[in-house]
């Protein structure tokens, strides 16, 4: 398993090695302990940068998922996951507004970017909007936990699918990240 946290922005009480430790445990639970993942902590301007070049929505967003798992792949590379890229302002205002830490924030936003690039898609509809929220509640419950991760379903952590179904297919989320902005997912 290979996890790089990038933090190209700081903010009271974030830690890189947390957000590191925190997505290797949210790997094992998802039956992805062999996945590359790569996540970025950034500021608004940086986001809204990436918001816009890659989903031509001129706003900064909480976190976008580029999921290397869709769209045309190169050979060898069935072990990179993806890239979850994480604003820390906009996480700053959001952990405000809940009442909770930053901390906790960032990783409800980490839990989201992961599964966004494991194939769930709230928007699709509400049917898949309930199964992201409910994969959502039980990994903050594996991240609250201090004993090994359980193991959440088939090895795409998708409940009812193994890994010898095809995962959802986008339009190449590797050039057309998923987002949600400012809580809009909920």
């Amino acid at each position: 398993m290979s996890v790089s946290v990038i933090r190209r922005r700081r903010l009271p009480g974030v830690n890189p090695a947390r957000v590191g430790a925190d997505s290797r445990r949210l790997l094992r639970a998802l039956d992805e302990a062999e996945a590359e993942l790569a996540v970025s902590l950034i500021d608004d301007a940086e986001i809204r940068r990436l918001n816009r070049d890659y989903r031509a929505t001129d706003r900064a967003t909480d976190v976008l998922a580029f999921a290397m798992r869709e769209g045309a792949r190169a050979p060898g590379d069935a072990a990179v996951l993806g890239d979850v890229v994480i604003s820390l302002d906009t996480a700053a205002r959001q952990a405000q507004e809940r009442g909770v830490s930053a901390a906790d924030e960032v990783r409800t936003l980490l839990i989201h970017g992961i599964l966004h690039l494991l194939g769930y898609d709230h928007e699709r509809s509400m049917a898949e909007a309930r199964r992201m929220k409910a994969m959502e509640r039980r990994l903050r419950a594996v991240l609250a936990r201090g004993n090994p991760p359980p193991h959440l379903g088939g090895r795409s952590g998708r409940p009812g699918r193994d890994r010898t179904e095809p995962r959802p297919q986008g339009s190449g989320l590797s050039e057309t990240p998923s987002a949600c902005v400012s809580r809009g997912r909920r």
